[in-house]
């Protein structure tokens, strides 16, 4: 039995959707509701869904790590949704492991397309059970590939076959039923992937499989035009189930991410992902800031390509640069807001964008439609640079940004730079951010502090002087009581960290 959950606090979406699934024949047997986050817990645990469609805004930051437990236990396949496409919600959509994120209000169409799909695919690998054997005897099964020792991986080999176009796999299976292999494969087809298992018995099996895929790869490309990419796994460590060696394959097949399609992949291993901090730090985020108001395309091209083109291995986990990706996207979108671009086409685009980066599997073909995004955004910025009415706080916190060394930064002369009154400039900065143009140069300061203190060996003095503080005394005091600790407390603590 196919279930879908539908987690959303506004109960006319939840109707809404079980209306569309039931009026439209999508073959869920049951669909359950739940308009709170602890009805949310309690269907994941009791019912253990198959589909589950959360709306991420129903889920406070206390209860955020216990639904990613859940949905890391019980691995149903995630929606999520959520009533505006920021940042935040694509950090949490990826680390869900979610498949769509629809933004309120999505169109009846998609929703039913996307959940046709998803029934679909448990469906086949709840029900596709039936046994191949192999031509030395033992029972290869789909049992074998998702259940821990249900069949041992000795001698076997693994080719992963995938198609850029999944719904275009049962041209692949025809192809793989007919083609004249001289060692037979057992074929499990999945939704997204077909599996191939070998039994090469001779002395070099993963060099004798790279020559199949090779061959292969080739007389599909003779006859097909879907792009195809492979990859061939075959453990050193011969102990490992069958379950296992499939999980690692798997794993690899995002190694597409960088390398793009009609490629093979050879693993021998569990893929080790290089480890990045995927968020930008506060002088990347000055230097986006600078290059997109300086209109500098060459720079803005150059600095992708060294961050994302050309990487070798040990690959950096594909979802963490799309997470550093979505924090460009970040900043991008604060200079849409200051040049008054965030409507219209230009609007549209950005949405786009945003799910290009979520969901495209090839790396360079997110970096291409992010580059031409950008540089659009940049031409209509100098074209409307003289009539634009360039957002008032956004102007304010660049020229903080620009300014913050200065001791004698007044309030005033914020509200001069700006065109405005002191009074409504403070009012409109405390409507707007939340904070006093005190507090908001403080936190300018301190975060300048931060990098300092971390990245240079200057005295405490010559960072309070370099970070517009009178002096070190009152540096420190503020410091300790924002922070919680002293300057020269958070360096040593800081290093001893890194050490």
């Amino acid at each position: 039995m196919t279930t879908l959950l539908i987690a959303d606090r506004d109960a006319n979406e939840r109707t809404g959707i079980s209306w569309l699934v039931s009026t439209c024949a999508i073959p869920f047997d049951e669909v359950v509701t739940a308009g709170t986050a602890s009805e949310l817990f309690r269907v994941l645990e009791g019912t253990r869904p198959d589909v589950v469609c959360v709306e991420l805004d129903m889920v406070s930051k206390e209860q955020w790590e216990r639904l990613k437990m859940l949905t890391s236990q019980y691995r149903p396949t995630v929606i999520v949704t959520t009533a505006e496409a920021t940042f935040e919600r694509a950090v949490q959509g990826i680390e869900l492991h979610a498949i769509d994120l629809w933004v309120k209000p999505q169109t009846p169409e998609h929703i039913r397309r996307v959940l046709t799909r998803c029934c679909q695919d448990r469906t086949v690998a709840r029900k596709a059970s039936e046994v191949q054997t192999d031509h030395y005897g033992s029972a290869v099964s789909y049992r074998s590939l998702f259940l821990p020792l249900e069949t041992p991986g000795r001698g076997l080999q693994l080719m992963l076959l995938q198609l850029e176009e999944t719904a275009r796999h049962g041209d692949l299976l025809t192809f793989l039923e007919t083609y004249p292999f001289r060692d037979k494969p057992a074929l499990l087809p999945l939704s997204d992937v077909i599996v191939c298992l070998f039994d090469l018995k001779n002395e070099a099996p993963l060099a004798s499989l790279l020559e199949v895929g090779k061959r292969l790869l080739m007389d599909w490309e003779a006859q097909h035009s879907e792009s195809l990419s492979l990859v061939l796994y075959d453990a050193e460590d011969q102990m490992l189930s069958l379950h296992q060696k499939y999980r690692y394959a798997v794993e690899a097949l995002d190694i597409r991410f960088f390398k793009g399609y009609r490629q093979i992949s050879v693993v021998e291993n569990k893929v080790n992902w290089a480890v990045i901090d995927p968020f930008l730090t506060p002088a990347e985020q000055r230097a986006w800031i600078d290059m997109l108001h300086d209109g500098d395309r060459e720079q803005v091209k150059q600095w992708m390509y060294r961050q994302f083109l050309h990487k070798e291995e040990p690959y950096p986990e594909p979802g963490l640069l799309r997470i550093r990706l979505t924090s460009i996207l970040a900043q991008v979108r604060r200079f849409m807001k200051s040049h008054c671009l965030d409507e219209g086409a230009l609007e549209d685009w950005y949405h786009r964008v945003f799910d290009t980066i979520l969901y495209t599997p090839v790396l360079y073909r997110i970096v291409q439609e992010l580059l031409l995004f950008i540089y659009e955004l940049l031409d209509s910025a100098t074209t409307n640079r003289e009539g634009a009415r360039l957002d008032i706080i956004e102007q304010a916190i660049r020229y903080l940004e620009e300014n913050y060394a200065r001791a004698d930064l007044r309030l005033e002369e914020a509200a001069r730079h700006v065109d405005r009154s002191p009074a409504y400039f403070s009012s409109l900065l405390s409507k707007r951010q939340g904070v006093s143009f005190r507090q908001l140069l403080t936190t300018i300061r301190l975060r300048e502090a931060e990098r300092l203190l971390l990245e240079t060996r200057l005295s405490i003095q010559e960072v309070a002087e370099r970070t517009g503080f009178v002096n070190a005394n009152y540096f420190s005091k503020i410091f300790k009581e924002k922070r919680g600790t002293t300057p020269r407390s958070f360096r040593n603590q800081k290093k001893s960290n890194k050490s």
